[in-house]
């Protein structure tokens, strides 16, 4: 107890990394309340200058990530174990992919995965050469879900994990972002760690805000479908209200507690939800429109990885694989902190199975339901572009349930599903973003104070009631693209790391008994569980 005390002591504020992102936040909440039409048109001045110069690097940057993933699962880095051939997992495999899925996956996935492919369907992409609303188009829709929604975009994720996680327990490095520079950088690139840290925590706060936003307008959509209650800025600010105080609550507790349980509770909700639109949909079109646009997935992959429309004059491929890719980018390196942390006692190879496949796997999954589901049902009348159109994004997948069985039930359970969801997302990167503010972290003690997480929480529910109150989704996809393009070179330079290190491991390994003669990994055999409380 005295040597945990001790540790506790020793832990201060960064204030340096934690004011100057706060400080910023508070200020664009501020122009937005006094000049709202002066903050959108801001904000989209800025991210049409992104995108007008540098989709082709998100595109690229993209594509580099998921090459580096395959190269380090073959390559010889993947049997390095993260902390030392002796380290115990902190948490059974099982615990951490849950907790990596429902990390990820937040509540994007449950917002988009009904409307989005409405919107690929009425309004292609003029490259695609395909008639709006034809047969042509919707497969054109479900392939572009498989590309924003499975490996590449958590390909970004993985290589930001397995760096972090690898410098962190491996190299013994600061508990900073800053830190993975150093294979590139050398020990000099320290020096910088407070500036990177300062902005992946705003730009991760901006990515944040715009995935609780789109949460929380599904949240009330559905409760307007339910209840009656009219969606909009006071039901806005009682659905976030509760949702960062469950998160809060849930962060202070510390991951062991928290976290694991929310994920294990989402998980199960999540494959509960697949059974049902599995069973009670229309399953033959759903599998077969699955497979089928699977395939033309893996025929265009490059072709669509690699589109930015500039030919055709079209801005499709911006508003939609670009701007995701600037969404997953913001939210990559914190989220790589949180997920690189929780992976001490495995492989490098375990993590990407983790961090990579099974995610990609349930991603493809649930996007081949849902997305076709919804597509049945436009074609066979139902109307969901109208309702889209007329009541907005978020009214779509409601309008989807009413078409199942059981929908007075199973529509407040997807309430339920979504508030989890954006709690257990964000209650894992409020621990990331409060342990990057604070100097004395350590492999044996990586809890922050609690007033931190509490100050990060509310932060971001002010920020997102704003943004979704005075700029709507056009504010959130401004914010997200705001976000992502610092992170993009941030990112850049992680790949570089991973190559690095991926060349020679043993160089870098502070754990050099865990090599032969040659600087080959030893493989041993998994440890057992250092705690499960």
């Amino acid at each position: 107890m005295s040597d945990e005390n001790e540790r506790t002591v020793h832990i201060s504020l960064r204030k340096r990394v934690f004011f100057p992102p706060w400080i910023l936040l508070i200020v664009l909440v501020g122009i937005s309340l006094l000049s709202e039409k002066s903050f959108l048109s801001g904000m989209q001045a800025a991210t049409g200058f992104i995108l007008d110069n540098f989709a082709w690097a998100f595109n690229l940057t993209t594509l580099g990530c998921l090459a580096v993933v395959i190269i380090v699962f073959v390559s010889p880095l993947g049997k390095v174990r993260i902390g030392g051939s002796k380290a115990r997992p902190i948490m059974k495999f099982r615990n951490l992919a849950w907790i990596t899925l429902c990390t990820t996956v937040a509540s994007g996935v449950l917002f988009w995965a009904c409307a989005e492919p409405l919107y690929h369907m009425h309004a292609p992409a003029a490259a695609e050469g395909v008639e709006a609303g034809s047969p042509g188009a919707a497969i054109f829709a479900m392939k572009t879900m498989f590309l924003e929604w499975t490996w590449s975009p958590y390909a970004i994720y993985t290589v930001a994990t397995l760096l972090f996680a690898f410098v962190f327990y491996n190299m013994r490095k600061s508990y900073s972002i800053g830190s993975a520079f150093v294979p590139v950088f050398g020990d000099k690139a320290k020096r910088f760690n407070g500036i990177i840290d300062v902005i992946c925590l705003f730009a991760l706060v901006l990515g944040m805000a715009a995935s609780l936003g789109t949460g929380t307008l599904t949240m009330g959509g559905g409760i307007e479908n339910v209840f009656g209650i009219k969606s909009g800025p006071v039901s806005w600010g009682f659905i976030i209200l509760a949702i960062v105080a469950t998160f809060i609550i849930s962060s202070v507790s510390g991951v062991m507690k928290g976290i694991k349980l929310l994920s294990s509770l989402n998980g199960q909700v999540y494959l509960f939800l697949l059974l049902f639109v599995l069973i009670f949909g229309p399953t033959a079109f759903m599998m077969n429109f699955s497979v089928e646009s699977l395939g033309a997935y893996v025929q265009d992959f490059f072709r669509m990885s690699l589109m930015t429309g500039d030919i055709y004059g079209d801005s499709w491929a911006r508003s939609w694989p670009i701007f995701y890719w600037c969404v997953w980018m913001a939210w990559a390196p914190i989220s790589g902190v949180f997920l690189g942390k929780i992976l001490k006692g495995y492989t490098i190879r375990d993590a990407i199975v983790c961090n990579f496949v099974i995610p990609s796997v349930f991603s493809m999954v649930w996007m081949g339901l849902f997305s076709t589901a919804s597509v049945y049902f436009e074609n066979h009348g139902v109307g969901l572009y109208d309702s889209l159109l007329k009541n907005g994004t978020e009214s779509v997948v409601y309008k989807v349930f009413e078409q199942l069985p059981l929908a007075a039930v199973i529509i407040p359970f997807y309430l339920f599903i979504v508030f989890i969801s954006f709690v257990t997302a964000a209650d894992s990167n409020t621990n990331a973003m409060s342990g990057l503010c604070v100097k004395g972290l350590t492999v044996d003690n990586q809890e922050s104070p609690s007033w931190l997480k509490i100050c990060w929480g509310l932060t971001l529910g002010v920020l997102t009631w704003v943004l979704i109150s005075f700029a709507g989704i056009d504010g959130i996809k401004a914010a997200s693209n705001l976000g992502g393009f610092p992170i993009m070179f941030i990112i850049i330079i992680f790949i570089v790391g991973l190559l690095k290190v991926c060349r020679n491991p043993k160089k870098y390994d502070v754990f050099q008994e865990d090599y032969d003669s040659k600087g080959r990994p030893v493989v041993s055999a998994r440890m057992p569980i250092e705690s499960e409380e």
